[in-house]
């Protein structure tokens, strides 16, 4: 696994249950601002469990890929609780990296 890998990894665990962030919020954390697509391959090529890449989603509040299928993703998140209108996530279910 490569060091950016783990640096995505490490973030996006820290994204509580019921809420989301997005692929440009966790390039911002780790100091890559405009790697955004390059964190959604990293989350793709994801196995670990440990590792909730179902709760990053697009910019435009849009579900976003998943390795599983789109429907399957918004499953897990409306399972966590989080509220999903016409294939967008409401703005309440951000969560927000201090």
């Amino acid at each position: 696994m490569s060091p950016f890998q783990e640096a995505v990894y490490a973030v996006c665990r820290r994204i509580p249950r019921g809420k989301v962030s997005t692929y440009s919020d966790i390039a911002r954390v780790i100091g890559k601002p405009r790697a955004f697509r390059a964190v959604g391959n990293a989350l793709n090529r994801n196995r670990s469990k440990s590792v909730p890449c179902h709760r990053v989603v697009r910019s435009d509040r849009g579900t976003g890929g998943f390795a599983r299928g789109r429907k399957a993703k918004m499953a897990l998140l409306r399972k966590e609780g989080v509220n999903i209108t016409r294939g967008k996530v409401s703005e309440s279910c951000f969560f927000r990296f201090v």
